[in-house]
């Protein structure tokens, strides 16, 4: 078995670099960023939940330093590359916690690996496909960054936050330009395909017995905050976050109160005492 105290490493798996960092000691919490994000986005959060878990972040293919696989990386296939992690780490079983696109590729990871997941938690993210609306959307986008991947990138993160926030963390907003800007078009194009082409897991919730959290920011201009609390009522077992003030970033926007969720959600998944 191998030392996480802490680990920052990188994967070859089938020929591609998948790169994830490891921190701390206990049942493993596996965190996943969103779109033209990385690893770094949970730098904070890895470091106060390792005090209590084993917390486990990687790159998405495509993203931050983990190389592109291919055409079209479907929610699959990136869930396929956190299994690889958890295997190269003789890990089996997790909590593992998407944001935005992070939540579908956990989604998948969920319904692929049910024996290994002992929690479920959708961060500003949900399980429905997209709409016919929202695949043109994908399609527009796919065309913008082809001709203009800085200005999509641009007006892209702002827009995601309450935008009576943008002052405010006028910082945060700026680090996370830098972290999308060094995403290739390559990358952003095969991640907005996936996202496009994935066919949804309303199922999933149906049946699914393990817990569920869902974090939901009131002022999401990307996820309607009434969708998700319709899907949160069909697990048998679901926990509620709900912000106000709150855009599609809550790990910014409401940091302190999103990690102590996290916390405290991982902890009864494991039915661990310490409170």
């Amino acid at each position: 078995m191998k030392d996480t105290n802490y680990l920052k490493n990188f994967l070859t798996c089938e020929g591609h670099i998948i790169h994830y960092s490891c921190q701390g000691k206990g049942p493993t919490l596996v965190l996943l960023h969103g779109f033209l994000e990385s690893l770094e986005i949970w730098d904070d959060f890895a470091s106060a939940l390792s005090r209590d878990f084993k917390v486990l972040l990687l790159d998405l293919p495509g993203h931050g330093k983990s190389d592109t696989i291919a055409g079209v990386h479907t929610m699959e296939l990136m869930a396929a590359s956190v299994k690889s992690v958890l295997d190269h780490l003789c890990i089996n079983s997790c909590v593992i916690a998407g944001h935005s696109m992070g939540g579908y590729v956990s989604l998948a990871f969920a319904e692929k690996y049910p024996d290994i997941t002992k929690g479920l938690v959708l961060f500003h993210s949900q399980a429905a496909p997209d709409s016919t609306e929202a695949r043109g959307n994908r399609n527009r986008a796919i065309n913008i960054v082809k001709k203009n991947r800085s200005g999509f990138i641009r007006q892209f993160i702002p827009e995601l936050f309450d935008q009576r926030n943008i002052v405010q963390f006028t910082p945060q907003i700026e680090n996370l330009i830098r972290i999308a800007s060094e995403v290739k078009d390559e990358g952003i194009i095969a991640a907005l395909e996936g996202m496009k082409e994935r066919k949804g897991w309303l199922d999933l919730l149906d049946y699914v017995e393990m817990p569920l959290l869902f974090i939901i920011g009131k002022q999401d201009s990307r996820i309607p905050y009434s969708q998700v609390m319709a899907q949160a009522g069909i697990p048998s077992h679901s926990e509620v976050l709900l912000l106000e003030n709150v855009g599609h970033l809550g790990f910014i926007e409401a940091s302190s109160k999103t990690m102590a969720a996290l916390r405290h959600f991982g902890m009864r998944c494991y039915e661990l005492k310490k409170l």
